[in-house]
């Protein structure tokens, strides 16, 4: 008798699907004979799997009553569940049987005989045909795109991630996967919250910002240009203080770079940086410009997000070069002509991807804590600095190096890891001048006699001479963008749906799918033009409401889809206005 019944036909489904499992699955190896003498009817006579030491993984832990908690009926319908271990898919199981058609299940399994002992027991032709089951690669870079990909789940469902019991039996690699998708979730979520409730004031900035910006020049002839360079990214942590003394007596030949909100604090410190970064969008960016002496970056070059507060650009004394980030107009209207990057949600992890694309040689950072230090949020001069140490309910705990207990926010830990996830991709080293705050993994802990010995504060001769050089090339105007408005266009569309809409209202109760379809059609219609996609983000998340989450249609749903259409005509115009200018306004807009 076959043990594995549904081995073949399920691994047939996936290889005809060009599913990445497959691919996954042919090149790890896996140990034929496990499969062949593991799986066993335990005394409750149930499959189970005989582990190294000899019991089965069911034996203490019946199944019955290990996955009644992983059900949540609330929003079922719209949600997802991450499940991080297979076993013989007794949970995996439980969760396709009892959740709504629509219910994502995604399993990341990452013992490739465990997953085919799985796939073994079971039919999933029909889960994976209606896009009910995903097999997840355990690799990082998939996962993150996956979750990234989840976003009408968080925005009209809930996330559930369930960590398998019996299989972190079989070893450690299942905590530590189901550790890392919970902060992966946990970062998203952060992420998708900021861009629901501020993406239309960010590429709002963008819009206003965008002539500007055509003006001041393009960062993309700086790929490789930091060739022998060896950088440095002062953080605002309270570190910095104690940093920035020593590094002031030995500040060797080394490219500076900082946020603009941490030059306050450098100018206290008596260090100058070579140039600056801009992300934050918020108009609280303002208050540096309370503390900053423009004498002292009227010839630093600022580098900035094109989503910042207009008003920013105004007050700055210094030259600005633009950085069109994900998300945005540029998105993919620019990614020919210009350098678009995903600037990621702080900073550090922006100079660091533009560093990495400028190729500088090797990377050290200073005042990186990510924590509160001796009742310090940040250093001296910098606009959101405090001294209290008093614990709110904001804070979370967290161990410094030496194993101390030091507070630190979700905020500050998002970004951390954020870097992490991003140092792992640099084909350099990176060295941190720590100074008592989290742990950054990937990073080389030095002090700055170290640094200084080891060549870490070094460049090749005039290799930073020749980056600000270039840099400051970056800023001859590059050649008009002409675009075409399109809001007559769009007009008439939209006006032409709600015509259709209104008539198919009339008569609800039988024209249930027809609205369906129709609205389906507006919102791939609103999806179609990559020039309006990032500043209609909203409205195309409130159309997806529309489409994806409504199982019946009510009167008043016509009414919401008028308001979308309103925001819809009125952000496109504006675009328009804005950005599709011809060269001569550009030149003075």
């Amino acid at each position: 008798m076959n043990p594995y019944p549904f081995l073949k036909d399920n691994i047939e489904y996936l290889q005809r699907t060009g599913n990445p499992i497959f691919q996954w699955l042919s090149t790890r190896p896996f140990n034929e004979e496990m499969l062949k003498t593991r799986l066993f009817r335990n005394e409750f006579g149930l499959h189970d799997w005989r582990m190294d030491n000899g019991k089965g993984m069911f034996e203490s832990l019946p199944p019955q009553g290990l996955y009644g908690n992983w059900l949540h009926p609330e929003k079922a319908g719209t949600s997802a569940t991450f499940v991080v271990g297979s076993n013989l898919g007794y949970g995996v199981n439980h969760l396709l049987t009892n959740t709504p058609d629509t219910h994502k299940v995604m399993l990341l399994e990452p013992r490739s005989e465990m997953l085919l002992a799985c796939l073994g027991q079971t039919d999933y032709r029909p889960f994976f045909e209606n896009k009910k089951f995903h097999l997840l690669v355990p690799d990082e870079r998939f996962l993150s795109e996956v979750v990234r990909n989840l976003d009408l789940q968080f925005i009209y469902g809930q996330i559930h991630l369930k960590s398998d019991i019996p299989s972190r039996q079989l070893g450690p690699e299942y905590a530590r996967w189901a550790t890392w998708l919970k902060n992966k979730l946990e970062n998203f979520s952060l992420e998708l919250s900021t861009l629901r409730h501020r993406q239309d004031v960010m590429v709002g900035n963008e819009i206003d910002n965008f002539a500007k910006a055509m003006r001041d020049g393009s960062l993309k002839p700086m790929e490789g240009k930091g060739a022998g360079v060896g950088a440095v990214i002062l953080g605002a942590g309270p570190s910095l203080e104690t940093m920035a003394p020593l590094l002031k007596e030995k500040m060797g030949h080394v490219l500076y770079t900082c946020a603009l909100q941490t030059i306050p604090s450098l100018q206290n410190l008596g260090i100058k940086p070579h140039l600056c970064a801009a992300i934050d969008y918020d108009k609280s960016m303002l208050k540096v410009f309370e503390r900053l002496d423009p004498d002292f970056v009227q010839d630093v070059p600022l580098v900035y997000s094109t989503k910042i507060d207009p008003m920013i650009l105004k007050r700055y004394p210094g030259p600005t070069l633009p950085l069109w980030t994900v998300g945005g107009v540029g998105t993919k209207v620019l990614e020919e002509r210009d350098l678009v990057l995903d600037a990621g949600g702080n900073v550090s992890v922006t100079l660091s991807r533009f560093l990495r694309y400028c190729g500088v040689s090797h990377l050290l950072l200073a005042g990186q804590d990510y924590a509160w230090i001796n009742g310090m949020s940040h250093s001296g001069g910098h606009h959101n600095h405090t001294t209290s140490d008093k614990r709110y309910s904001w804070h979370q705990t967290t161990r410094n190096m030496d194993g101390e207990e030091i507070l630190t926010t979700v905020q500050y830990m998002t970004a951390k890891r954020e870097l992490e996830d991003d140092l792992k991709q640099s084909d350099f080293p990176v060295f941190n001048l720590y100074g008592g705050g989290v742990v950054i993994e990937g990073t080389k802990v030095v002090d700055v006699d170290t640094a200084y010995a080891k060549g870490i504060l070094a460049s090749a001769p005039g290799a930073v001479e020749s980056f600000l050089r270039n840099l400051n090339d970056c800023r001859h105007a590059v050649p008009p963008l002409r675009l075409e408005p399109r809001s007559p266009m769009w007009s008439n569309s939209m006006r032409n749906a709600e015509k259709h809409l209104t008539k198919l209202f009339r008569d609800l109760a039988d024209n249930q799918q027809k609205v369906h379809e129709a609205l389906s059609r507006v919102e791939l219609f609103m999806k179609q033009d990559p020039l309006y996609c990032p500043y209609l983000f909203n409205e195309i998340v409130d159309m997806a409401g529309l489409t994806k989450a409504k199982y019946l249609y009510e009167s008043k749903d016509l009414g919401e889809f008028k308001r979308i259409a309103k925001n819809v005509l009125r952000k496109v115009r504006e675009i328009d206005r804005k950005v599709c200018l011809a060269a001569d306004d550009q030149a003075v807009a």
